[in-house]
């Protein structure tokens, strides 16, 4: 059948839709990555912040965390699947499959500079208006110290504007298919979180081929950088452009791990 995943051919056990692997599968690969995260334990060598700033800087308990992300991916999975009832044409997916490298490289690049862009502004706009600030993004900054399953513990409308919205303006701008959405959405996903993993792991290859990191984002969950590096998920574009982009410096911390330090020249000014 076009636009989907055959498990039985012969049609005894039914098919798994392009539609239903892009809306959830991008939410199994949050708690998998997050998971190994988990498993690998404390990491002390390797940490941003120790695990004690970890649980005593940290404002909101590892229990309401996973309640406020699992509540924003209910969402998530509610606007994804009106999406896809609205744009979907089991023609398209199809088509998509046979399209040239350069065509869907194209739709990957373009959603991901939509996304960039949607998300810069909107996180920069709910920095500078108090109200919003207060009542909304504050709760994702009541983790101090990132950890990766907490990578979408926002308030639930900064959850639908920042990335639920901005995800369908991605995949609606780029004019990519629902097959195509599965894997962008799932390697956005592993990438924020990856990003709020609180970790500088050696050959992680996130650290190598994007400025865009845990410690990069890290500098921003700390008070010194609140008004800066708010570019998410992937490239630090509008930071440069705008004025926003503060650079750092990783430092061995004396009991083991790393602490990302923005440079003198940012901390002057």
């Amino acid at each position: 059948m076009v636009g989907s995943v055959n498990i039985d051919q012969q049609g005894k056990g039914g098919y798994v839709s392009d539609e239903v692997l892009g809306t959830f599968l991008p939410i199994v690969v949050y708690w998998v990555y997050s998971g190994l995260y988990l498993m690998l334990g404390n990491m002390d060598n390797y940490r941003l912040h120790s695990k004690k700033d970890e649980d005593e800087k940290n404002l909101v308990s590892k229990k309401e965390v996973v309640k406020g992300v699992l509540l924003q991916q209910i969402v998530q999975a509610a606007v994804a699947t009106v999406l896809f009832a609205v744009t979907g044409d089991d023609g398209e997916s199809g088509g998509d499959r046979h399209a040239s490298i350069f065509v869907l490289g194209r739709q990957l690049f373009v959603a991901m500079l939509m996304l960039d862009t949607w998300q810069y502004f909107m996180h920069r706009y709910m920095h500078q208006n108090k109200f919003l600030y207060k009542h909304i993004h504050a709760q994702h900054h009541r983790l101090i110290v990132p950890y990766a399953f907490g990578a979408l513990y926002n308030h639930p409308l900064e959850g639908l504007i920042l990335d639920t919205i901005g995800g369908a303006l991605a995949f609606l701008v780029s004019g990519m298919s629902p097959h195509t959405s599965i894997f962008f959405f799932s390697f956005a996903t592993i990438k924020t979180v990856d990003d709020h993993c609180g970790l500088w792991l050696p050959g992680n290859l996130f650290h190598i081929f994007f400025k865009n990191n845990s410690a990069y984002h890290d500098i921003h969950h700390q008070l010194y950088g609140t008004k800066y590096n708010y570019s998410q998920p992937f490239f630090v574009t509008w930071d440069r452009i705008l004025g926003t982009y503060m650079p750092y410096e990783l430092e061995r911390r004396p009991e083991g791990g790393f602490e990302a330090k923005p440079v003198k020249e940012c901390k002057e000014h």
